[in-house]
């Protein structure tokens, strides 16, 4: 994952420094020390580097704290707050209204997975109730509108081009035009892509804004593009109305940094994140869940977003009850397997989770972890109901294994590892016994009720104590504030 390595370094930064016994000037100078080297390595900007150094310094003035002020806990989030400040401009971006037609410009370097963005663009909002609209503009790269109108063929959105018209500004109007009297209220204009060197490609971009009057400028840059990302997006910003960014190909394993700097140059918020090529890799963009994944403390509220979306509305209380009851049986465990996997894929999923959960899966072992999860649901389907619904693994005698495993195609052996992973989870979930269920019995009210005490259960003890206890926890819970910015910490393996 991309920003993977940095996140890991700046990990390992804050952890030395928790093993220090006395944090003085020398401990902070080395552990900053580090963060501006690793920064440095990942291709973000020198002057941002410098800035964030010396924002840092002039909040932990280490002499004025008084005695008794936990040191270590306001250097961590002092850190992890001008991260933030680094990816975040402090403005939104224009957020289309639904029945109110809406004109977005994409724009970006050449190669950045720009038509590809449009598309998911669209589809991401047709979801959520949009009637969106795709106009290709770009007429320099041959087969660009050959690829917007197989993309939207494959969404079912409505899109507009020519083959046999030259000028970009002609076809941009003509396309609003047309989508604007069939109501459509999200209309997307795909540009040519282009670099900071082409003036007459920039004046073409300019020309179409002009004539298009964009309610909204987004700039599509690829993370892999290194420490060319600042003079790059500053050049966009000059000629346009840069009002958003989306960064693309994260699911690769570029440094990254650059990224960050492209937030910086054109003061824009990153709205959206490209997690690989299907129409479906598509994340918004959240700054402190980003943060906080990428320093390996998961985003609990992410997590909880990702699986409303797989369990139905109506089946969410019943869970939530059977959580709330530290009832786990093997048909719970069966239907969460199937939600898990209709999350995405299972490395975003662990990226959630905190303490390096991602980590816990072996790179390039994704598909294998996958293979091993529908191996065991393929056992559970030679279950009888009875079986699925006991929540004694002690009724699962030699015979019924044996006769499970003929069922199933496979070993023992391997009945009797899913009994053990089972027998794992089971632990794991009895202790959200007497967790406080909303009384709407849905899942994004269960985030806010998550405290410091219900997550000190679940936490492997070493990991607890990673955070700085049990005050470290409720810490860094409060820091992250409540509702869609609250970040739990959850997962890990059991002890």
């Amino acid at each position: 994952m991309v920003l993977a390595e940095l996140g890991g370094q700046i990990a390992s930064a804050l952890q030395k420094m928790s093993n220090v016994t006395i944090i003085d000037e020398k401990a902070l100078n080395e552990c900053l020390k580090e963060i501006t080297r690793a920064l440095l390595h990942s291709d973000v900007s020198f002057p941002l580097v410098r800035e964030m150094q010396n924002n840092i310094k002039k909040i932990v003035n280490l002499e004025e704290l008084a005695a008794g002020h936990n040191k270590r806990r306001i250097i961590e989030q002092a850190i992890f707050s001008e991260l933030c400040k680094m990816l975040d401009p402090g403005k939104p971006a224009f957020a289309p209204k639904k029945a109110k037609p809406s004109v977005v410009m994409f724009v970006g370097l050449q190669g950045a997975g720009k038509t590809t963005t449009c598309t998911k663009y669209a589809y991401y909002h047709q979801k959520k109730g949009y009637k969106p609209a795709l106009v290709c503009a770009d007429t320099f790269r041959a087969g660009a509108f050959d690829q917007l109108k197989q993309n939207a063929t494959k969404a079912r959105i409505p899109f507009y081009g020519s083959y046999t018209e030259s000028d970009p500004v002609k076809i941009a109007v003509e396309g609003v035009d047309t989508f604007k009297k069939e109501n459509c209220d999200l209309i997307i204009v795909d540009t040519s892509g282009r670099h900071k060197q082409e003036a007459t490609l920039f004046e073409e971009m300019r020309q179409v804004a002009e004539a298009t009057k964009p309610d909204l400028v987004i700039f599509v840059m690829d993370s892999s593009i290194g420490q060319a990302a600042f003079d790059q997006a500053q050049a966009f910003k000059q000629s346009v109305a840069v009002g958003a960014v989306i960064i693309t190909k994260m699911d690769g394993h570029a440094k990254g940094g650059g990224a960050l700097s492209a937030v910086a140059a054109t003061k824009s918020p990153v709205i959206f994140i490209g997690t690989g090529e299907h129409m479906d890799e598509f994340e918004v963009f959240d700054v402190k869940p980003f943060v906080s994944r990428l320093l390996g403390m998961g985003d609990w509220s992410g997590f909880v977003d990702k699986l409303q979306d797989v369990v139905p509305k109506n089946q969410q209380p019943e869970l939530l009850e059977k959580l709330s009851q530290g009832t786990f049986t093997l048909r719970i465990m069966y239907d969460q397997f199937q939600n898990i996997l209709n999350m995405g894929p299972l490395k975003e999923v662990f990226s959630m989770l905190p303490g390096g959960a991602a980590d816990m899966m072996p790179k390039g072992h994704e598909k294998e972890s996958q293979a091993k999860v529908k191996r065991y649901m393929t056992m559970m389907d030679s279950m009888t109901n009875e079986e699925l619904d006991s929540s004694n693994p002690k009724v699962f005698n030699e015979s019924r294994m044996m006769r499970i495993a003929r069922g199933s195609g496979r070993l023992v052996r391997e009945v009797m590892e899913m009994l053990e992973e089972y027998k794992r989870l089971a632990k794991i979930w009895s202790k959200m016994k007497g967790l406080k269920i909303p009384k709407s019995g849905d899942m994004s009210a269960l985030s806010r009720n998550m405290n410091a005490q219900h997550m000190s259960k679940v936490l492997p003890p070493q990991m607890l104590k990673q955070i700085g206890g049990m005050g470290g926890l409720q810490s860094l819970m409060k820091q992250m504030g409540s509702g869609k910015d609250m970040m739990g910490m959850f997962g890990g393996k059991d002890k």
